[in-house]
């Protein structure tokens, strides 16, 4: 990943600078990756919700509203890292961690640029499903 790259960031948000917030290198990469998770890509139920990248995103939409079991943490972490192999692929994935609460599951995603890219330092975004 070029650490000189500028981009928009997700979810946008307006700066004083510009008018919408830009970053480079690990804000950006945090950024990408947070954007495949939590976009809805095409499913069984669902035909993604990018008019023009209809297979961009995880599918975790389809695990709302189900049994929060052992099953639907292990399901969660299978979409992620499909996701960002497929999607975020200047990322190394070094784990996701699901932590199940009695209504919701917290997921920890930790990863790094991949190897060539700037900068090792594992970085870390955390959402509930």
């Amino acid at each position: 990943m070029d650490n000189n790259a500028r981009n928009l960031l997700v979810p946008f948000r307006r700066d004083r600078k510009s008018d919408f917030a830009s970053g480079s290198g690990a804000d950006l990469l945090r950024s990408k990756v947070l954007q495949a998770i939590m976009t809805r890509g095409t499913t069984p139920r669902s035909s993604g919700e990018l008019p023009w990248r209809t297979a961009f995103g995880a599918g975790l939409d389809l695990l709302r509203h189900q049994r929060n079991d052992h099953v639907l943490a292990e399901l969660a972490r299978i979409y992620i890292r499909d996701t960002l192999s497929k999607w975020v692929p200047e990322v190394e994935l070094i784990g996701v961690r699901p932590v199940r609460n009695d209504a919701t599951i917290n997921i920890q995603v930790k990863f790094r640029p991949s190897r060539g890219s700037h900068g090792t330092e594992p970085m870390t975004v955390n959402f509930d499903l």
